[in-house]
């Protein structure tokens, strides 16, 4: 197991690599740059900008530079000092935007992970073991609801009730008297009670994927002979699907790793634009839009390595938890 760790983290610096030109390809693809559309909202605003402050505005910015040039000075900085560029639109420092918006999006996504697996794990295991039954067919529909309803929709509809019945501010992680006070036990309070929202909002769709796709593995489980062995054996009906057939079927829970965080980052972007939370998502779109290069090239590389990381996660523990996978 060691080996193959090893292995794997060895595979994944090239790897990376990689991912970086892709990254910096494309960011390049759309015509024009960040200081084109800056030309663009002044020729708009009625300003005419002169040639000489063009000139200094690309050599500011560094845009005057070959394309290969500019990835060399952005993935070196990257590598020998940490330094994932400067933001044009924000003018800041990249990797200070990003570690601003890293802390409220990990918070929120892996709550909204600990939801689907708490919810979706229950009832995927009552389906399968009650199929057909009216609690079956009732969480079933419950699930394609869940399936059909847009993300927005359901958290313009949450906004609605929690403000219309409750009183409570929507929008935000925080009311605003709490926006720019100090951490505090209110404070954190008042956090867990505009957090529960997005949680729900996000964790809905990722349950009931998650509780048909247990439904069905565990279904085919149950129909093999080992399991009508420890039937016939005489085994507790609780240990005869916990011990096993479980932990077979648990194996997309523990793949979905793989997506799951390079979602922390980009897969909330709509929720988080609606309920208005500073998550990492609508500054990556922002990005893109605004066409950002460093800032943007630095949520597409964050999203690459997440993903390998997520997948070496997942892989290892898959093999922990599946002897057979740990057998080949």
């Amino acid at each position: 197991m060691l080996r193959y760790f090893i292995k794997r983290i060895l595979y994944m610096i090239p790897t990376l690599f990689g991912m970086s030109i892709i990254a910096f390809v494309i960011i390049q693809l759309p015509p024009g740059d960040y200081l084109t559309a800056v030309i663009a909202a002044m020729q708009d605003a009625g300003q005419v900008a002169n040639e000489t402050e063009i000139a200094r505005l690309r050599a500011a910015y560094g845009l005057d530079d070959p394309v290969y040039i500019q990835y060399f000075k952005w993935i070196g900085g990257i590598l020998f000092r940490g330094d994932f560029g400067w933001s044009f639109e924000w003018n800041r420092p990249v990797a200070d935007l990003i570690w601003d918006r890293m802390g409220p999006t990990l918070s929120i996504s892996i709550l909204s992970l600990l939801f689907v697996w708490a919810v979706s794990l229950p009832i995927g295991i009552y389906s399968a073991v009650r199929r057909h039954s009216i609690g079956d067919h009732v969480f079933t529909l419950l699930g394609f609801i869940g399936l059909a309803i847009p993300n927005f929709i359901l958290a313009l509809t949450l906004m609605y009730l929690t403000y219309r019945y409750l009183g409570q501010s929507v929008g935000g992680l925080y009311s605003p008297e709490y926006v720019n006070a100090p951490w505090s036990w209110d404070k954190f309070l008042d956090m867990l009670a505009h957090l529960w929202i997005p949680v729900v909002v996000i964790g809905t769709a990722g349950t009931a994927a998650l509780i048909r796709i247990l439904r069905a593995n565990l279904t085919d489980e149950l129909s093999k002979p080992y399991v009508l062995t420890a039937r016939a054996k005489g085994l507790p009906e609780y240990k005869v699907v916990l011990k096993y057939p479980v932990r077979i079927a648990l194996n997309p829970f523990v793949s979905a790793i793989g997506w799951v965080l390079p979602e922390l980052i980009s897969g909330i972007t709509i929720t988080a634009i609606v309920l208005n939370l500073p998550a990492a998502g609508p500054l990556l779109l922002q990005a893109l839009v605004s066409q950002d290069m460093y800032l943007a090239g630095s949520f597409i590389l964050l999203l690459g390595a997440l993903t390998l990381i997520g997948m070496l996660i997942s892989d290892l523990l898959l093999a922990l938890l599946d002897p057979r996978i740990r057998f080949n």
